[in-house]
């Protein structure tokens, strides 16, 4: 009789600035991996600057997966993600290649690791109207606090500006006063993957410095222009994508409710609380093993030590599947 093994998967996950893109190239070198994007942004065409897209030179010929593959007017999901990770996965394996996930978007790389399954709560559009409609006379904030304080939990999570997601767990709420944290909390846990998660972080107010000179070359980039140009093709204000941290902000402004000055300091702060999320969602996920790289300028002793991890967790298997593919 022969035991069947799980397929391996790579992933490599942190808060935004904190060197995943850079780092996990090197991986992919070394392992001979696919990357598979984990962010829930890098979807949108146009959508470059703001969500800080890997450049084809950046990628170094290494095979990138699902970027660049909706409008910004075609809305993605999670359960979309999922189902095209599961397919990924299998082909890359197929080729001879490592699957590796690189990403800040922690439900969605969850999701996967795990197997989630989206069960159809259904939907009530009256309801669902209904909370837009009193997002847009009261505020982004009031929305949010209507779920704090139905799911507190959920609402640590999401943004105030993600009214999408917001609006859908006040509706789960609504349609089966249960949760979406205690739904999510009922998830089985177990892979259908042989998982070797490493999880990057750094000193706080370091990583904050990194936001904030990450924030200042996207300006200098033509943060502005992009999201003028995203607005002047055709592409509502009010679009899921463009409700995006970076895009938002310079919409207001666009829209004159805020100052430059206003809108560079809103933004600095919003992205901070988002590496927070960020941070306080993959606290809760299980299998990660943390590197601290808060040591930014010895990057080969960081690398070693990631290297060191892989090897640790499954290096006869990625040996194998890397002298396969060459």
């Amino acid at each position: 009789m022969t035991i069947e093994t799980k397929p391996t998967l790579l992933v490599l996950l942190g808060p935004t600035a904190v060197g995943k893109t850079k780092m996990s190239i090197e991986i992919a070198k070394r392992y001979g991996c696919e990357i598979i994007s984990g962010d829930s942004m890098q979807v949108y065409r146009q959508m470059d600057i703001g969500t800080a897209k890997i450049s084809k030179e950046e990628m170094e010929g290494i095979p990138h997966h699902l970027i660049d593959i909706h409008d910004p007017d075609d809305p993605y999901s999670v359960a979309e993600f999922q189902e095209q990770c599961r397919r990924l996965i299998g082909e890359i394996h197929h080729r001879g290649k490592v699957p590796f996930i690189v990403g800040g978007t922690g439900l969605y790389i969850e999701s996967v690791c795990y197997g989630f399954e989206f069960t159809n709560v259904g939907a009530d559009e009256e309801f669902r109207n209904e909370q837009f409609a009193y997002a847009e006379s009261h505020g982004a904030d009031a929305l949010h606090d209507r779920l704090k304080f139905v799911d507190p939990i959920s609402a640590e999570r999401l943004h105030a500006n993600d009214q999408r997601r917001i609006v859908r767990a006040l509706e789960i709420y609504h349609l089966t006063n249960t949760t979406l944290s205690a739904q999510m909390a009922t998830q089985t846990k177990e892979s259908p993957y042989d998982l070797c998660i490493i999880g990057l972080t750094m000193d706080r107010q370091m990583l904050y410095k990194r936001i904030e000179a990450r924030i200042d070359q996207m300006i200098e980039q033509g943060l502005l222009e992009e999201v003028k140009s995203l607005i002047q093709n055709g592409y509502e204000p009010g679009l899921i994508s463009l409700q995006g941290l970076g895009y938002k902000e310079i919409i207001s402004y666009l829209q004159e409710e805020l100052t430059w000055e206003d809108t560079i300091t809103l933004l600095k702060r919003d992205t901070r609380r988002f590496a927070k999320r960020q941070l306080s969602w993959f606290r809760h996920m299980k299998d990660i093993v943390w590197v601290d790289v808060t040591d930014v300028e010895n990057f080969t002793e960081n690398f070693a030590r990631i290297c060191d991890i892989i090897a640790g967790k499954f290096l006869s298997d990625i040996e194998y599947i890397s002298k396969q593919s060459n």
